[in-house]
């Protein structure tokens, strides 16, 4: 791919210095050429599709990026030829490899394609979101928090529970947590709602500051002091395009998990030697997983709420 991209640059930019002869021998001849690695090209279009993967590069870094970029298209350029010069490129493991790389391309390729030919959500439906989620947006707050998680054992958190009235602070709880022979996390600092677990949100707004509560997280219990908060609320109009991209990614996701199911059902699919008989369905990962309100992006452009 990288010698079609580099002879198709070389071609724009032979045509380009044909159409210039004759006008200006002065004049420099746009070029979709980077740099040149003894007989091999890195074009423009390779830098540009690097920086790609970096939209929030800030447009005062983006000529120091290009160079470093390039430099590293350049060191990657030479270890190519080292490796085709030495034949690597036909040794079994590197040919598997290639082929497996190729193969997950094509795959996120289509599963992309299937996720973006989807519509975007309405208005309605952004505003529907907005207001069914009062604790991300309109009674948005940010939290200090401590924090000792830890993995459900035995009775242990039904226990806590009741122990939690009479332990004044999160030392006596890490106390009785190793009287129990609990391993146990610990960790203190400041979260936006949006940076909490969905299904956390709720019960964290009514907890007073200073108060200690046993949360459940998943598969994980949390005990959580509230330091202190801060109201921080985040108006619609600033929220619709984080709301907007949220609801897209889960969308998205939804008709990824269809789509493979769909093709699942309509190929046949069997299992051999060791597998045979062993049909346990596979969690599929979607293009762009939707992980809960972490990717509800709110901060952007309401950074002076801290």
């Amino acid at each position: 791919m990288q010698v079609q991209y580099a002879k198709l640059g070389a071609l724009v930019a032979l045509t380009v210095a044909l159409a210039a002869c004759g006008k200006s021998d002065d004049k420099k001849v746009a070029t979709q050429v980077a740099a040149k690695v003894n007989s091999e090209e890195i074009t423009v279009h390779q830098v540009n599709s690097v920086l790609a993967r970096n939209p929030n590069l800030p447009p005062e870094a983006a000529a120091r990026a290009k160079r470093q970029v390039v430099d590293r298209l350049i060191d990657q350029q030479l270890a190519v030829q080292q490796a085709i010069e030495k034949k690597l490129d036909r040794s079994p493991e590197v040919v598997q490899a290639l082929e497996a790389a190729k193969a997950e391309i094509l795959a996120r390729a289509y599963l992309r394609q299937v996720a973006t030919a989807q519509a975007k959500p309405t208005a309605e439906e952004i505003k529907k979101y907005y207001a069914e989620h009062p604790e991300l947006f309109s009674q948005r707050r940010l939290y200090v928090l401590e924090e000792i998680t830890f993995a459900p054992k035995d009775n242990v958190a039904a226990e806590l529970r009741t122990q939690l009235p009479r332990l004044k602070s999160m030392q006596d709880v890490a106390e009785w947590l190793k009287s129990r022979e609990v391993q146990f996390t610990v960790n203190r600092g400041a979260r936006a709602a949006e940076q909490i677990p969905l299904e956390m949100l709720p019960r964290l707004a009514e907890v007073k500051d200073g108060d200690i509560r046993l949360l459940e997280s998943g598969e994980r219990l949390l005990v959580v002091r509230v330091v202190a908060t801060k109201a921080a609320p985040v108006d619609e109009t600033k929220a619709a395009p984080a709301i907007q991209q949220y609801l897209f990614n889960r969308r998205s996701s939804e008709v990824i998990a269809e789509e493979i199911k769909r093709l699942k059902s309509e190929a046949k699919i069997e299992y051999v030697g060791e597998f045979a008989g062993q049909e346990v369905p596979l969690k599929q990962q979607p293009v762009e997983p939707v992980k809960g309100p972490q990717e509800l992006n709110v901060e952007k452009g309401v950074r002076g709420l801290r």
